[in-house]
């Protein structure tokens, strides 16, 4: 009888799995065999399987374009800023709500910031172009309030300059809320214990953020800065395309790898191609997570995903 209740319990368990391993199987291994087509030169009367191997034709072929040094420039820069700005709105959103004493104003508070997160990316883009152009393509909230201080006005949408801050500042306007719920969840593990000494030792309550919350929040930092890494050859394309869209005036500073594979997908139809850069992005991204993981396996251990 004891033997067979760990057996028993793990069948069940193996058994709530399976829909699980079933989903990925289904929709993300088996869309696996598609990779080829980065190789092939396909055709869609032969099919992806039928189609003749080129090589590595396609890859050399946006590689050698002039546009490749500048998506791929973008890519990492943006995600640089979107990464370490929403970090640091999220430690900095979850330090100030865990010192409000209110219950009621707290859940108030981190209910209004975390809304943003479930904001759609094209009401985004709507209230940008009201900010910076208005509803008539000129003037905008942004100008008229310049104006106002006698400052001179800009052309939002015809200015690249100012697109990659405008950006983090909407990543951060979205994702900070979410990024502070994440380290709340931290923080209420911290001990009571740490705090009540640090009252005894007469810390203020901004000293005991600043040394006790923030050096404790470290670890979750670090897991979410390795996710982070992972998915930096990966831009927000949902936002940014609703945002910039074909705009390219913009583009200097705003096309990133994915918005260029989906307008590449949609103006040329080149399958092979855009097959390539979005293997080139698994490839790289497989890299920079598994180097991250390494290196924070060496220098902090306790913090490690493995």
């Amino acid at each position: 009888m004891t033997t067979r209740t760990p057996v028993r319990s793990s069948l069940w368990l193996g058994l709530l799995a399976v829909p699980a391993v079933a989903f990925f199987l289904v929709f993300s291994y088996a869309p696996m065999a598609g990779l080829v087509v980065a190789f092939k030169e396909f055709d869609i009367s032969e099919g992806i399987f039928g189609s003749p191997w080129n090589g590595l034709d396609n890859f050399r072929y946006f590689f050698a374009s002039g546009d490749a040094q500048r998506i791929l420039v973008n890519t990492i820069v943006l995600n640089v800023l979107f990464l370490a700005a929403t970090l640091a709105a999220g430690v900095t959103l979850a330090i100030m709500l865990n010192e409000i004493r209110g219950r009621f104003f707290k859940r108030a508070a981190q209910s209004t910031i975390f809304f943003p997160y479930f904001v759609s990316p094209v009401v985004i883009a709507i209230m940008l172009q009201v900010l910076l152009s208005g509803p008539a393509g000129s003037g905008g909230v942004v100008n008229d309030a310049l104006a106002g201080f006698g400052l001179p006005t800009v052309s939002w949408y015809t200015e690249p300059g100012p697109w990659p801050w405008i950006l983090t500042f909407v990543k951060v306007w979205q994702m900070g809320g979410y990024m502070s719920v994440i380290f709340l969840a931290a923080i209420t593990s911290i001990p009571e214990d740490v705090y009540e000494a640090g009252q005894i030792d007469g810390a203020s309550r901004a000293q005991m953020a600043l040394r006790i919350t923030l050096p404790l929040l470290k670890p979750t930092a670090a897991v979410l800065l390795v996710l982070g890494v992972g998915r930096i050859f990966y831009g927000d394309f949902g936002t940014i395309y609703a945002i910039v869209g074909d705009n390219g005036t913009l583009f200097p500073t705003t096309d990133v790898i994915d918005t260029y594979v989906f307008r590449s997908l949609r103006q040329i139809g080149d399958f092979g191609t855009t097959a390539a850069i979005g293997l080139f992005q698994s490839v790289v991204g497989f890299v920079l997570v598994s180097t991250a993981v390494l290196i924070q396996r060496r220098y902090s251990k306790e913090t490690s995903l493995l």
